[in-house]
């Protein structure tokens, strides 16, 4: 089994990082580690609020707490046993998560849920949402439990 792991920085990715460490699996069974960096939007000028802001630097910030959450992820499921890759992409979200998942050739695909109703889920949109509506193979959504 080929298990593409979303990730974010949340409470919920950690959810879902536990949740697939914690499962049982085969010795041919392995796990991608996703991260996606949102690109930022830039001004025409390169100035916010009247200040000049390093755009590669920012950039590779991104990048770099991106490398190290995935690589937390990796070594949490090495730990249980697995066998895992990891990726980082930029991107939307969304299209990045299902394009992943059909490259790489995902059996399923695991991301934790923000649990957001009403109008954030609305103005936000919802990635977990998109991926169970297009993915072309099962996914699973990983719920942080009510108190």
């Amino acid at each position: 089994m080929r298990i593409l792991l979303a990730v974010d920085d949340s409470k919920f990715s950690e959810a879902a990082v536990r949740e697939v460490a914690e499962r049982g699996h085969t010795a041919d069974s392995e796990a991608r580690v996703l991260t996606v960096v949102e690109p930022m939007p830039v001004p025409a000028d390169g100035q916010v609020w009247g200040f000049a802001l390093d755009m590669n630097a920012i950039q590779e910030e991104q990048k770099k707490a991106a490398q190290e959450l995935v690589a937390g992820a990796a070594d949490t499921l090495r730990r249980a046993g697995w066998k895992v890759s990891t990726a980082v992409e930029t991107g939307d979200p969304k299209s990045s998560i299902l394009d992943q998942a059909k490259e790489w050739k995902a059996d399923l695909i695991v991301v934790g849920s923000h649990g957001r109703r009403g109008l954030d889920r609305f103005l936000l949109g919802s990635v977990s949402e998109a991926v169970a509506r297009h993915a072309r193979c099962s996914i699973e959504i990983v719920r942080i439990p009510s108190p």
